[in-house]
């Protein structure tokens, strides 16, 4: 039996919308990042295109792609970083968006080769924990998406060595919070860095925010 088809238009507009937000908030900039929605019951996601203008973007920039990379559809190509979403969903049931980002705290901490250890107690809620960062994988390869699984562990965001934010969630409002949050996490990091040594929060002292995060958050 066939499956019933799905209507691309809603999803389409709301990555437009998600596009435009992590622009918006200073998490990417013209040409960089990517964000995608995952087509509910296929091996199919659409994809912002390659260097993206997110101050101009519209659904005609939208790309439908397969999971194994041949694109569906007509219009521009597809952003060269599909694969890092692809291995997210292949591996994350529950996401429905993935989001990269170059946000400049956080990436300056993933070129240190710095994980983001447990600051505040809403790492917890909404990505699970600290934030980890992957060993280097070469942009727009399948290496980059095996090592940033790793990092991720069973949260919701990593730092990609070299290169920037990796976050997903089960929406794309959750998706997009993940990827502000940890840079929002990098940038206190950072200043309290300027003012002495930071004070973590342990992980066993969080564990009521770690069962709302599961029930709630989660995307494995």
């Amino acid at each position: 039996m066939p499956s019933r088809a799905v209507d691309l238009d809603p999803l389409m507009r709301e990555l437009v919308d998600g596009a435009r937000s992590i622009h918006g908030r200073g998490l990417v900039e013209t040409g960089e990042g990517n964000l995608s929605i995952r087509v509910p019951g296929k091996d199919e996601m659409l994809i912002t295109p390659t260097y993206n203008r997110y101050d101009a973007m519209t659904v005609n920039d939208v790309v439908h792609l397969a999971f194994d990379g041949s694109q569906l559809g007509q219009g521009r190509r597809p952003s060269t970083e599909y694969r890092l979403h692809v291995a997210v969903y292949r591996s994350r049931p529950k996401a429905f968006c993935v989001v990269h980002t170059h946000s400049p705290y956080a990436t300056m901490l993933a070129v240190a080769r710095k994980d983001i250890p447990i600051l505040l107690e809403e790492m917890v809620i909404f990505l699970g924990g600290p934030v980890g960062v992957s060993e280097f994988g070469p942009a727009h390869t399948d290496d980059i998406g095996d090592r940033a699984l790793r990092a991720l562990g069973s949260n919701n965001a990593a730092l990609l060595a070299n290169h920037g934010v990796l976050a997903c969630g089960r929406t794309k409002d959750h998706a997009v919070k993940a990827a502000e949050l940890v840079e929002k996490m990098a940038r206190i990091y950072w200043g309290a860095y300027q003012i002495g040594r930071p004070m973590t929060i342990a992980q066993q002292a969080c564990s009521r925010f770690r069962e709302d995060f599961e029930t709630n958050f989660g995307t494995e």
